[in-house]
């Protein structure tokens, strides 16, 4: 489904422009972030000496909603840039995920096509040997014996090739059980962040309701 997905002909076109606008994105974001930080700081100093100067209730208390405004810029950016990094993680284990998945379809279907030929040719070769068991002279002996020889390297062979494809098939299966299991701690650690975010934007929002009264 996600290979189907990641498949339209509008991802390939916006994959020359994602990167840039990535990094265009994770600049303004980190600028934001540097920004909230200086603002918090400076309002910050400012809150700290008017309050030991005893200015009256109105300078203070609007100094006191710039530090609100500049400590909420801060966590909203913060946090913005955080899960914008885990959103792009997300995406390139999804686009992982999918490849390993059809790879493994393929090492299966591989896999089974090589043990049904392995079959046709062991009942092939029990057949030859059935019908040429007791009668024929050493010519047709001797093409017999070639012609086991013959079946019996291609059985070889393509043991040999199942062996293979099977190897390749488990090391498939492997890595697509740590993708996923890897793509299970990141949404579960997804999901935390998310509670985080929306207890601290209640937060906000109670702090924000008080300073209003």
């Amino acid at each position: 489904r996600w290979q189907k997905i990641f498949m339209f002909p509008l991802w390939s076109k916006m994959a020359v422009f994602w990167n840039k606008m990535f990094l265009t994105i994770i600049v303004l974001l980190i600028v934001l972030f540097l920004d909230a930080v200086r603002e918090v700081r400076k309002y910050s100093s400012v809150h700290v000496n008017e309050k030991a100067a005893n200015v009256n209730s109105s300078a203070f208390d609007h100094i006191q909603m710039k530090l609100f405004r500049s400590q909420r810029n801060l966590y909203l950016s913060g946090f913005s840039l955080f899960l914008w990094l885990v959103l792009r993680r997300t995406v390139t284990l999804l686009t992982q995920l999918a490849k390993e998945m059809a790879s493994h379809a393929a090492l299966e279907t591989q896999v089974n096509d090589a043990t049904e030929a392995a079959k046709k040719y062991m009942a092939e070769n029990e057949k030859l040997q059935e019908a040429l068991s007791g009668k024929g002279n050493g010519k047709k002996k001797e093409s017999t014996d070639a012609t086991q020889e013959k079946l019996k390297e291609e059985v070889e062979h393509l043991k040999a090739e199942l062996q293979k494809t099977s190897q390749a098939f488990h090391k498939a299966k492997t890595e697509v059980a740590a993708v996923k299991k890897q793509s299970e701690g990141l949404r579960r650690e997804y999901d935390q962040l998310m509670k985080e975010f929306e207890q601290l934007q209640q937060n906000v929002n109670k702090a924000e309701d008080k300073k209003d009264l």
